[in-house]
């Protein structure tokens, strides 16, 4: 019996959630994402001590100065391409966080960033954009679609942001699982969460089965896992974004491999309505949940932002 990584891959596109091309190298993901706090990690990595010093210096050459949001560009699509020359699939590079109410100027960043992807040779059908999924993220997303720029909506939390995405034509949602589970948990400490009863696990079922039943193109990833029990729950979603720690824990395993989502005999319990700017907000503001956790989200990549401002300009 193989292990249970190989017999995951089998049945679902599995991406690694890291930006150590060490770690991607040993488990050979599909497909990767990076996001600011990811980024941030691996700013202060040794091995990509002169890749970010490269990039400080290259930056400086060309504008005079020490433009720091121009670095970090320069550093996540640098990072990309070394992560794209050993998958055969996506990268996802994510747009600055404090953008996620701004649908102009995420567009902007996401076509500059697509634009230094290709000076680095590496074209756009390689490259997904990350966006938080506010409002103004799936209407960014809606536009850059239709420019063949696909894009991530990351922070999913609740069904209502996941059917918003997918009528906007996103590529590919990111529902974060284990940070469903951690608002329960905190809520509710008593509850068993275990197995099929997380509501993570739960919410990324449901959203799976709409898309299938009503035949959505979007891609669904689970992600933000905080145990193996959580992946093995969603084995057969279209694809997961495993960290390294749980890849290994995965790896250490050969007991069987269920798989739990399919296509077949699929049932949403949610109309298959559509989701209109009011009725998105009024879906968030009735659900204290995905109103908090993305909030939350927002602001600690945002942290992790300002933290690789800060590493960059002592290094500048």
């Amino acid at each position: 019996m193989s292990n249970q990584l190989d017999q995951l891959k089998k049945i679902t596109t599995v991406v690694a959630d890291t930006g150590d091309i060490k770690a991607i190298e040993q488990y050979q993901p599909e497909d990767a994402t990076t996001n600011p706090s990811l980024i941030y990690k691996a700013a202060q990595l040794e091995q990509y001590r002169d890749l970010l010093q490269a990039c400080i210096d290259e930056v400086k050459v060309k504008t005079g100065t020490i433009d720091i949001e121009k670095i970090i560009h320069l550093f996540s699509v640098k990072l990309g391409v070394k992560i794209l020359s050993i998958i055969p699939g996506r990268i996802s590079t994510e747009v600055n966080a404090r953008l996620s109410f701004d649908k102009d100027k995420m567009t902007h960043e996401a076509r500059s960033l697509i634009k230094l992807y290709e000076q680095h040779h590496i074209g756009r059908e390689r490259i997904l954009i990350k966006l938080a999924a506010t409002w103004e993220g799936i209407e960014a997303a809606r536009i850059l679609e239709a420019e063949k720029i696909n894009c991530n909506l990351t922070l999913i939390f609740s069904f209502h942001q996941a059917l918003a995405a997918a009528q906007a034509n996103a590529f590919l949602i990111s529902p974060f699982v284990g940070r469903i589970l951690d608002w329960y948990k905190k809520d509710q400490p008593d509850k068993d969460f275990s197995g099929s009863a997380d509501p993570g696990v739960q919410s990324v079922t449901q959203i799976f089965q709409h898309f299938k039943q009503y035949h959505y193109a979007t891609v669904v990833m689970g992600a933000s896992f905080r145990n193996i029990e959580e992946i093995r729950e969603l084995a057969g979603c279209d694809r997961l974004t495993i960290s390294p720690q749980l890849m290994e824990e995965l790896q250490k395993s050969n007991l069987p491999l269920m798989q739990k989502l399919t296509t077949k005999n699929v049932h949403s319990k949610f109309d298959n309505q559509t989701i209109t700017e009011s009725e998105f907000r009024w879906h968030m503001n009735h659900d204290a949940m995905a109103t908090e956790k993305l909030a939350e989200g927002i602001r600690n990549f945002t942290l992790d932002q300002q933290k690789l401002e800060n590493l960059i300009a002592s290094q500048a």
